[in-house]
């Protein structure tokens, strides 16, 4: 049997950020997974449904997904049709790095959290601008010229600069078609997200959303991939780590995140992470 950190955790990024440009078309199967840095899919063609924290987008040409870390996600790819679009992996330091006062390049991703909405859809004024920043972007990492690495970084933070503003511009009104997800299952995963600290046994979720606790483990899993068990236990455990980068005292960090005792904290860890707080 597969080890939950397994299961759970794709990709490793060892560098600020990572570029590829996928073309193909065979059978691709995806389980439900997360990474620990950033993620943004160029939807360029194919048919594609790519489900995010438990809401499906139902991708067209030039479609922009933004994907946070921990976000449990999974893609739904027809073989029948090619398959194009361009990945980034943008690590969370690089980002704070390039980052200044008034001018936070993971804004997008922090929007998407907050309004659980995570696609951008391009339209002709922007989409050649952006098409010539990754052009740019993938020759420049491809040649070994005298500042390549650098002339790179200013390209992906370019066009981060312009992922984020249109972001912030763009309304979801009259995208209905684009994304289909189940509202009482939305509320229960933001719910759970803003309350890890509480009690979310099903019991208590059942009660506080007036639904039967059998019904709420059967959807849950059917809209995210997850049991409702497994997907507490991975944000609480994210959350944690978060308290204890920023310098929380382990025991102190544990208690906030929501666990009960530091034990059932550090078994839930290793499985996800392969080791103990103090390995990584």
């Amino acid at each position: 049997m597969k080890q939950y950190n397994e299961e759970l955790k794709k990709g490793y990024l060892y560098e600020d950020f990572r570029f590829v440009h996928l073309r193909d078309k065979k059978v691709q199967q995806y389980e439900y997974h997360f990474h620990e840095f950033k993620k943004v899919v160029i939807f360029l063609s194919g048919k594609v449904t790519y489900i995010v924290e438990g809401k499906s987008y139902y991708l067209k040409p030039w479609d922009i997904l933004l994907v946070n870390s921990q976000d449990l996600h999974k893609p739904f790819i027809d073989e029948n049709e090619t398959y194009d679009r361009i990945v980034l992996w943008i690590s969370d330091t690089f980002i704070e790095r390039c980052g200044n006062t008034g001018c936070d390049l993971a804004a997008c991703f922090k929007l998407a959290g907050e309004k659980r909405f995570n696609l951008v859809r391009l339209d002709l004024g922007i989409k050649k601008k952006m098409t010539e920043l990754l052009a740019d972007l993938e020759l420049t990492l491809a040649s070994a010229e005298f500042g390549s690495s650098l002339l790179a970084q200013a390209y992906l933070m370019e066009f981060m600069v312009h992922l984020n503003r249109l972001y912030m511009e763009k309304e979801t009104e009259g995208m209905e078609q684009g994304f289909r997800y189940d509202r009482r299952m939305e509320q229960v995963m933001q719910y759970i997200n803003s309350n890890l600290a509480e009690d979310l046994s099903v019991d208590a979720l059942a009660k506080k959303f007036y639904i039967s606790k059998y019904y709420l483990m059967h959807r849950f899993k059917e809209e995210t991939g997850f049991t409702l068990h497994k997907y507490i236990i991975q944000k609480r455990i994210y959350l944690a780590a978060e308290y204890m980068k920023s310098g929380s005292l382990s025991t102190g960090a544990v208690e906030k995140a929501g666990f009960r005792d530091y034990s059932s904290f550090l078994r839930s860890y290793k499985k996800i992470f392969g080791s103990t707080p103090r390995q990584r």
